[in-house]
């Protein structure tokens, strides 16, 4: 095992886009909250070591973006030890929702707390040490079914052709983070890209997120556009946002949450489809008020 690098902190001033407003009732569907040991320890076969991210500087940076919701993920680093994230949406039920990291086989009581704390979906990692694969997919997909939960994925969307006919199969909706997480070189007529917009027209959601981490230009992350337009015009009505604060692993540089909301009027230009974006399709996912 190679070292393991520590991660740059985020943009200690995040801001809202200037290209157009945030609608009233916007999600921030990705995001985490990180600690540190020995209270919240990192588990040992991590691939970064990222600043702490704190619950009330998640907060301020919902509201600096104008944010008024947010999703938390369960981030890689602290494994399935999910009590940093369950701590911060029992403090704050009404405007949060969480995808946690699990095993299989926890008590029924472990379980309908994850879901009374506000749990909404389950995530599967198979890109950084320390998440959960998919070898275990469809035992996932009946357990998620039984809890009224969803299953997001962290995959390469090259790696996608031969998973299609198993998610497609699953019994409960899924989401893919950050456009399949494929660098743009690889281009739109990729046959895992391709894989992944035929997905999301046949019912998958997506993340139109994580340009820093797909883009091969850099700021403001031209490259990527063609990418979001594909997704979204495969199906409005399932794209969701996220920023992915504190953007862990971004070796060249935190990114602009204002460069990155602003990028959002290349993605989706027509104002409707993104207040679908921002609010529609995500309070509908989540099932915020």
């Amino acid at each position: 095992m190679g070292a393991i690098r520590d991660c740059p902190a985020p943009d200690p001033h995040p801001g809202g886009p200037t290209r157009y407003a945030v609608p009233p009732g916007a999600v921030d569907t990705h995001a985490h909250v990180i600690g540190s040991g020995p209270a919240y320890p990192l588990v040992a076969d991590r691939s970064y070591t990222p600043p702490e991210a704190p619950a009330q500087k998640y907060l301020a940076m919902l509201d600096a973006t104008g944010m008024a919701n947010g999703v938390l993920v369960q981030v890689s680093v602290h494994g399935t030890d999910n009590r940093l994230m369950l701590e911060t949406l029992a403090a704050n039920p009404d405007r949060l929702r969480g995808i946690a990291v699990i095993p299989l086989g926890l008590p029924d009581r472990d379980l309908a707390a994850l879901k009374q704390a506000g749990v909404a979906g389950l995530r599967l990692n198979v890109l950084f040490g320390g998440g959960v694969g998919l070898d275990q997919v469809e035992a996932y997909g009946a357990l998620a079914r039984e809890m009224g939960w969803h299953l997001q994925f962290l995959i390469d969307a090259r790696t996608l052709p031969p998973l299609a006919s198993r998610l497609s199969r699953l019994p409960v909706p899924f989401v893919v983070d950050h456009m399949g997480h494929m660098p743009t070189s690889a281009g739109l007529d990729d046959p895992g890209f391709a894989t992944l917009v035929d997905l999301v027209r046949d019912g998958a959601w997506v993340k139109l997120s994580g340009a820093f981490r797909t883009s091969v230009q850099g700021p403001p992350y031209a490259d990527t556009i063609p990418f979001a337009r594909a997704l979204n015009e495969a199906a409005p009505e399932r794209c969701l946002w996220g920023s992915d604060w504190p953007h862990v692993a971004a070796w060249d540089g935190p990114p602009r949450i204002a460069t990155l909301l602003d990028l959002m009027a290349e993605w989706v230009p027509d104002e409707d489809r993104r207040r679908m974006l921002f609010v529609e399709n995500p309070r509908t996912l989540y099932g915020f008020g």
